[in-house]
């Protein structure tokens, strides 16, 4: 959860109103640390006596200092806990679909001598706009960035403009990407 993706840090920090979020695919330097401290310090001397800077822990850091420590945390902090009936639910409705994608393979290789040779035998079942879906692993090769286990195409990060507005920092957001509307089916398994 996270890692070098800096989806949990962008998305965070817009949902708890947080003044910057340090990630990995922005690299920052001294300059935009002091820029944020001094931010930080005239807001503090506000009626607002509250800051929240949130980081990924792969951010990167162009400057050679010790000022930027990790306090928190040794191993993911998000993992672990007792599975809520959500939890529950959900992975049993994956896991039925699952071995009925298996079941179907296994049908589909039966009259070629039991065995799976098409580009669509090894996949990831996940969710994507809303739907669960099989996607073959031959395809996401060329949506990931493996190494730092990310998706190539990251929607979020045009929103990190966004989180600076609503601090009240002097910036501005760029809209000009029009984007697409897509109608949303029921979500369903």
């Amino acid at each position: 959860m996270g890692g070098y993706c800096d989806y949990l840090a962008n998305m965070g920090g817009l949902a708890a109103g947080a003044d910057a979020a340090y990630i990995f695919e922005e690299p920052f330097d001294i300059g935009d640390l002091q820029s944020n401290v001094e931010h930080l310090t005239e807001k503090i001397k506000t009626t607002i006596q509250r800051s929240l800077v949130l980081r990924n822990r792969h951010f990167y850091f162009t400057a050679k200092c010790d000022c930027i420590t990790d306090i928190s945390y040794d191993s993911n902090p998000q993992q672990g806990g007792a599975p809520s009936p959500f939890d529950r639910n959900f992975g049993t409705k994956i896991s039925a679909r699952a071995m009925e994608w298996i079941t179907a393979k296994l049908k589909e290789a039966q009259g070629r001598g039991k065995t799976l040779t098409t580009d669509d035998s090894v996949c990831v079942l996940g969710i994507s706009k809303r739907n669960v879906i099989f996607q073959p692993v031959a395809e996401l090769k060329n949506q990931m960035d493996f190494e730092h286990r990310i998706p190539k195409e990251r929607w979020w990060l045009k929103l990190q403009p966004l989180m600076k507005i609503l601090a009240k920092y002097k910036a501005s957001y760029n809209v000009s990407d029009s984007g697409r509307l897509e109608h949303v089916q029921p979500w369903s398994l």
